[in-house]
Formats: structure tokens, sequence, C-alpha cells
């Protein structure tokens, strides 16, 4: 199925990305001087990486991924495969959804906080809700792929399942044409490179 499998590719994506800032946390906590000055502050170079990550996690893995499973999948899977699926999704993915949502939020508040007053307890936070997001969206995206994209694939006749690839098709070429995904695979590409994740 053309949609799973692209949703599947995506979350590689994202987990790639998770493990680029992984490691620029793991960094920060050995005091790299590649991101951190020589009194443990973060270098504008290091802020402005995360800044990058909330970029990426808000338009790609959130607008442009959760936006074709909220928009398209999730309705047709809740309207035609009964309690169950309504269950998976609305108090299962939706709900995950949310709380990925609610880390970035925390952690764009928790660098707002580090550029007033570089203290500690601010730089806690930005790995804390980082790696909360991180966490979090690791387990959620093995989940839907052994779990939800499964249970779809399964139980989805064929007609309902050559609407979701139609209308994923042409969500794809309207990102495409405003350069989505372009976009945020080279910066995935160019923070795999910073932070040495191998393709």
């Amino acid at each position: 199925m053309y949609a799973i499998d692209l949703m599947k590719k995506e979350h590689s994506d994202i987990q790639r990305m998770i493990g680029c800032m992984h490691n620029l946390c793991c960094k920060i906590l050995e005091n790299d001087s590649d991101v951190c000055d020589e009194n443990s502050v973060l270098k504008t170079g290091t802020i402005n990486a995360f800044y990058g990550f909330i970029d990426f996690t808000r338009n790609y893995a959130d607008h442009h991924h959760h936006g074709k499973e909220e928009k398209i999948l999730f309705p047709v899977m809740s309207e035609n495969l009964g309690k169950m699926a309504e269950n998976l999704v609305t108090h299962g993915m939706l709900v995950e959804h949310d709380l990925g949502r609610a880390h970035i939020r925390s952690l764009e508040t928790s660098l707002k906080l580090y550029k007033e007053k570089a203290k500690t307890e601010h730089k806690l936070s930005v790995i804390t809700e980082t790696m909360g997001y991180a966490n979090l969206l690791l387990l959620h995206t093995e989940k839907e792929n052994s779990v939800v994209y499964t249970f779809a694939e399964r139980m989805l006749n064929q007609d309902l399942k050559d609407k979701i690839d139609e209308e994923c098709k042409k969500f794809e070429e309207e990102q495409s044409k405003l350069g989505v995904q372009e976009k945020y695979l080279k910066m995935l590409e160019d923070f795999s490179s910073a932070y040495f994740i191998s393709a």
C-alpha cells in the first residue's frame, strides 16, 4: 500500500532526526566543546539546532506526516473498522500526537528562558523536553508500524485502500510544490552530518 509504505519511510526520517538530537543532548551532558563554551553555556549554533529540531517536528513530523494520518488514514479507519479502530486512533495515536506537541511547546519555552538567562535548570528542561519527545515518538512510530498500519492493511477493503493511496498522493504532490519534502530532508541530512548519524 503506497500510503503505508510512505508513512513508514517518514517514520525512519523522524527516528533518524531523533537519533541526531539524542547525540546532541549527550554532547551537552559531556560538555563537548563543539556544543558548549568554556563556561558550559550552550553555543549559539547549539541553540539554533534545537530551533531547527522544533521546525522539523512541527512541519515535517507533525504537519506533513501526522497530517496524512489525521486527515486521511485515521478517519477512514475510525469510520469503517469499528470500535477497536476508533479506540486505537482516538484514545491512542491522537493522544500521543498531542503529547508530542506539548513536549515541543515546552521545549520552545525552555529555549526562550535559556536565551534570557543561561541557567542550568533551563538547560536541563531543554534536554528533558527533547528526550521526552524523542522517547515518546520512538515508541509511537514503532506502535504504528507494527500495530496500526498492519491492522489497516489487513482489515480495510481494496476500495478504501485505493482511496487512501489516492488522497496521500495528492497531498504529497501539493507538499512537493511547496518544497516541503526537499527542505526537511535536506535539513535531516545536515543534522546527520553534524551529529554523526549514518544514513
